[in-house]
C-alpha cells in the first residue's frame, strides 16, 4: 500500500536576521519622508510633493512587511499545517496596491496643477534636498534587493523593488525641475507629475500580479526544477525504479517538493523508506530547507510514466 514521508528542514536564515533589513527600511523611510515634505513646503512644487507622497507609502509599506516577515516565520500550528509563509505574498500585495492609491493621488494633483498654475520657489535648495534622499533611497533599495534575492524573502524583494520605483520617480522629479529651473517653463512642473504616476503604476501592476501568482500555489522558478529534476535523476539508476512524477510549490520563503517514486512491488517497506530518504535527502542538498514529500508506488501500476490505475 502507498505510503508517505516528509522531512522539514531548517530555515536558512532567522526571519530575525531579516528583520534588520526592514528596520532598515523603515527608518530610512521616515528620514527620508522628513525631508522631501520639506523640500516640497519649501519650493510649492507638484512634483515633490508627489514624490513625498509615495514616501508616505514607503513608510506604511514598510510597516506592512515588518509583519508579515513576523507572521510568516511562525511555525506551523493546529490550523496552519504547512507554516504561514504566504503572509509574505499579502505583504507583497499591499504594497502594489499602495503604489495604485499613490499613482492615483498623483495623477489627480498634477492635473490640478494644470487647471491652477503655481509659482515656484527655491528650487535649488529644494532640489539639493531631493537629491541627498533619492541617493538614501538607492543605497536602501540595493540592498533590501539583494538581501531578498539571497535569502528568497519576496517581502523584501519587494520593499526593494518599491523604494527603487521611489528612486526612479525622484529622478525623474530632479530632471523635470531642473529644467524648470533653467527654463522657467512651469508647465514641466505638472507633467513630471503626471509622468511620475503614471510610471510607478506598472510597478503596482508587477508586485500585485506576483503576489496573486504565489497566493495560488505557483511553482518553484524553473532554475530550482532544474536542480530538482537533476539530482532526482541521479537517483534512477536501478531500471526498477522511476521518478514518475514531480510537482512543486513556494509559499513566502518556504519551498515544497512533492515526488512519485515507483519501484518493483516485492520490495520491501524498509528498502522503499531508504529510497524515500534518499530523495528527501538529495532535494535538500539542492535546494536547503525544502519540506519534501516522497510517494512511493509499485511500479507494476505504471506504464511509460502513466498511471494506469487510479489513485484509491
Amino acid at each position: 500500500m502507498p505510503f508517505a514521508a516528509e522531512t522539514r528542514s531548517e530555515t536558512p536564515v532567522s526571519a530575525s536576521y531579516l528583520e534588520k533589513f526592514l528596520w532598515l527600511s523603515l527608518t530610512t523611510a521616515v528620514v527620508i519622508l522628513g525631508i522631501k515634505i520639506a523640500a516640497a513646503a519649501l519650493t510649492n512644487s507638484i512634483g515633490l510633493w508627489s514624490d513625498a507622497l509615495e514616501s508616505i507609502v514607503n513608510v506604511v509599506a514598510a510597516f506592512v512587511a515588518l509583519w508579515a516577515l513576523r507572521l510568516s516565520a511562525k511555525p506551523a500550528d493546529h490550523n496552519h499545517d504547512f507554516g504561514h509563509g504566504k503572509a509574505e505574498y499579502v505583504s507583497a500585495g499591499v504594497e502594489g496596491s499602495m503604489i495604485f492609491v499613490a499613482a492615483a493621488a498623483i495623477i489627480i494633483g498634477a492635473v490640478m496643477r494644470f487647471i491652477r498654475p503655481a509659482d515656484l520657489e527655491q528650487l535649488g535648495l529644494g532640489l539639493l534636498m531631493s537629491f541627498v534622499a533619492t541617493s538614501l533611497n538607492l543605497v536602501v533599495g540595493l540592498v533590501l534587493i539583494r538581501a531578498g534575492r539571497a535569502h528568497r524573502s519576496i517581502t523584501l524583494e519587494a520593499d526593494g523593488r518599491h523604494l527603487l520605483t521611489d528612486v526612479w520617480t525622484s529622478v525623474g522629479v530632479l530632471v523635470g525641475l531642473g529644467l524648470v529651473l533653467l527654463t522657467g517653463w512651469r508647465v514641466l512642473d505638472p507633467l513630471i507629475g503626471l509622468a511620475v504616476g503614471v510610471n510607478i503604476l506598472f510597478t503596482g501592476y508587477a508586485l500585485v500580479s506576483r503576489s496573486i501568482i504565489g497566493l495560488l500555489d505557483g511553482t518553484l522558478p524553473p532554475e530550482d526544477v532544474e536542480q530538482v529534476t537533476a539530482v532526482l535523476a541521479q537517483l534512477t539508476g536501478d531500471p526498477a525504479v522511476t521518478i514518475a512524477k514531480v510537482r512543486t510549490r513556494e509559499s513566502g520563503r518556504q519551498r515544497f517538493v512533492y515526488a512519485t517514486v515507483t519501484v518493483p512491488g516485492d520490495w520491501t517497506v524498509k528498502r522503499s523508506h531508504d529510497l524515500a530518504d534518499a530523495v528527501e535527502d538529495a532535494v535538500d542538498r539542492a535546494l536547503p530547507g525544502t519540506t519534501t514529500f516522497v510517494h512511493i508506488e509499485p511500479s507494476e501500476l505504471w506504464v511509460d510514466g502513466v498511471r494506469t490505475m487510479p489513485p484509491r
